[in-house]
């Protein structure tokens, strides 16, 4: 590199000279980079203003692995700054660290499952680990226990938020330093490494971003370079009361070119250095509108939200962006080029809020079926797997509220009641149309609610291997892996047959409709069996029962009622012009396929 010559980008850039350093400090009278490679001495390295209120070094000295941070003279006085790039921290409050960027990522030419074949499995890093482990869990915790995720079935895991957090525990939605990979959990390096190895066992990786807020705590980015307006939290934040949101004055200001490409730019790395497969917007509510569903709407949010899906369709094509918004916005899910956000899914509340109540609801006669139905067939636009459908989530299952078993019988959450009824609805979520998600733990009946200093009991999964190999085959029929359920990868959905009375509700479910595609569900909302209970059916022939959640395999406290195989006979029924006899058991669901 000549002398003359100056390197791209910001942060701290390693080149084989040593490292170059830019930073965005507007209102800063002097820069320089200090660090151990100078002695955190100011005046070694001072930086050359730039236009646009950026300041450049090159330093031969500095290495990777250097710690360093910027040293401002202002109108406030000295301040010392954490790169707002930096993508290593010794903690929240420490130093910035020359990190190399480069990573063997030979043989990873993983691609994304297409969107109407995925399912997804959110977890928390800090918690996915053993109960008898003090320090909270590590990607390399998560990678341990991989195997037991593929088995499982899922193809994609969903990890909250990792950037550097305030603190040793967090959920992840409090980012001090969002290109900072969390110290504890692992570092940049271990994310990679975690990330290429879900990609070698087949699972996709989606992040959780969080651009409706930073901090609040532990935030340099706070009046950055000493300046401030109306009292507000200078150039990275809105000055006036924009700024205002549930976790403080600290909306980023994304009408501003500089933090617009900031937020960009942090995007961009998670899906190019990262390889990660896709990114789950966190509160998009609280980035499009003033004060969330209270507000106004914020322009600058949403042309911000456009732009960062243009960019990941655009350079990175086939990754998937999803929207935690839960306004029933058909809008977040449209084109941008007609005026939509651009977003490829979205977190649906239409499904999650009514079949919650429909299982935790105590007494039978108080569950409403055309509820479940609505539920089942709603979607935003054309395409059904613009929702993403769960019954747990963090959010669910926290704040007040608990996992479904234990919502269902607080005082016996391992019971026959919590352990019926939470499958039931997991059933459902695994045959609607929809891209379908678990929380941790669910698959083993993790009860109580989550904390993220209590780690994942993994003893549950052995005393309750029968509810996972439910939970296994529900997504084995969810993915076709047999070849005779197309269907339940299919668009369309008829909901033909509700009972009010004795709580039934079937629907059916297809891509391109015949054998091997057709599927028909069947899910019995009572405590009551049904016995010879009459449902209409698309085609003649014979139907094979493929799932009953009643089976005695999957529970020593299930009755296994002797539901069977069934063949229609001619007899308009449901708008059919065909009939069958079904034997369903209490709080259970029948998977139908030819």
């Amino acid at each position: 590199m000549s002398p003359d010559a100056k390197i791209p980008g910001l942060g701290a850039i390693p080149y084989a000279g040593g490292v170059a350093f830019r930073v965005w400090a507007p209102h800063a009278q002097r820069v320089s980079v200090v660090g151990s490679f100078n002695g955190w001495d100011g005046d070694k390295h001072p930086m050359q203003a730039e236009e646009h209120g950026s300041w450049y070094a090159a330093v031969a000295e500095a290495r990777v692995g250097d710690q360093y941070k910027f040293l401002l003279a202002t109108a406030q006085g000295p301040l010392m700054r954490i790169d707002p790039y930096a993508r290593a921290v010794t903690n929240s409050v420490g130093n910035a660290i020359v990190h190399d960027p480069s990573f063997d990522w030979e043989g990873d030419d993983f691609s994304l499952a297409p969107w109407n074949e995925l399912v997804i499995y959110e977890l928390h890093v800090g918690t996915f680990n053993d109960e008898n482990e003090i320090r909270p869990g590590k990607f390399s915790s998560v990678s341990a226990r991989l195997g037991h995720l593929k088995k499982l079935g899922i193809n994609a895991v969903q990890i909250m938020p990792i950037a550097q957090f305030a603190g040793e525990r967090s959920w992840g939605y409090n980012p001090s330093h969002i290109f900072s990979v969390e110290t504890d959990y692992g570092g940049p390096l271990g994310f990679k490494r975690f990330v290429k190895n879900a990609h070698e066992q087949g699972l996709a990786v989606i992040l959780d971003v969080v651009y409706n807020h930073f901090g609040p705590s532990d935030l340099d980015l706070w009046r950055f370079d000493g300046w401030t307006e109306n009292d507000y939290g200078g150039i990275y934040f809105y000055n006036d009361p924009r700024a205002t949101t549930p976790w403080g004055n600290t909306r980023p200001d994304y009408g501003r070119g500089e933090v617009r490409q900031y937020i960009l730019d942090n995007a961009a790395m998670w899906l190019g250095e990262y390889h990660v497969d896709g990114l789950r917007f966190d509160g998009t509510i609280y980035v499009r509108a003033s004060r969330g569903p209270a507000g106004d709407d914020l322009p600058d949010g949403w042309s911000l939200l456009q732009a960062l899906n243009t960019l990941v369709a655009r350079t990175y094509p086939g990754r998937i962006t999803i929207a935690e918004d839960l306004q029933n916005n058909k809008w977040l899910t449209k084109d941008v080029g007609a005026g939509g956000a651009g977003f490829g899914s979205q977190w649906d509340s239409n499904f999650v809020y009514p079949i919650r109540q429909a299982v935790i609801t105590p007494q039978d006669e108080r569950r409403s079926i055309a509820a479940i139905r609505d539920a089942i067939s709603y979607r935003y636009n054309d395409d059904a797997f613009e929702r993403v459908i769960y019954s747990e989530s963090h959010d669910e299952v926290a704040n007040g509220r608990a996992r479904v078993p234990q919502e269902i019988d607080p005082k016996d959450p391992k019971g026959w009641y919590a352990q019926k009824r939470s499958t039931l609805a997991a059933a459902m979520v695994f045959t609607a149309p929809g891209i379908p998600m678990l929380f941790q733990g669910q698959e083993f009946l993790e009860g109580a609610w989550f904390r993220d200093t209590i780690p994942l009991d993994w003893d549950q999964r052995d005393e309750f291997h029968g509810i996972v190999r439910l939970y296994r085959d529900l997504i084995r029929l969810r993915l076709n892996r047999d070849g005779f359920t197309r269907g339940l990868c299919g668009q369309f959905t008829q909901v033909y047959h509700l009972h009010d009375v004795h709580k039934v509700i079937a629907f059916h479910r297809w891509d391109k409709g015949g054998p091997s595609d057709d599927v028909v569900v069947v899910a019995n909302f009572s405590y009551e069996p049904q016995a010879d209970y009459i449902i209409g059916f698309p085609a003649a022939g014979a139907w094979k029962l493929r799932f009953n959640s009643d089976w005695r395999g999957y529970s020593d406290a299930f009755q296994g009622y002797p539901s069977a195989d069934t063949a229609t006979e001619p007899g308009a029924y449901d708008g059919f012009p065909f009939q069958a006899k079904l034997s369903l058991g209490p709080y259970s669901v029948l998977i139908y396929s030819q």
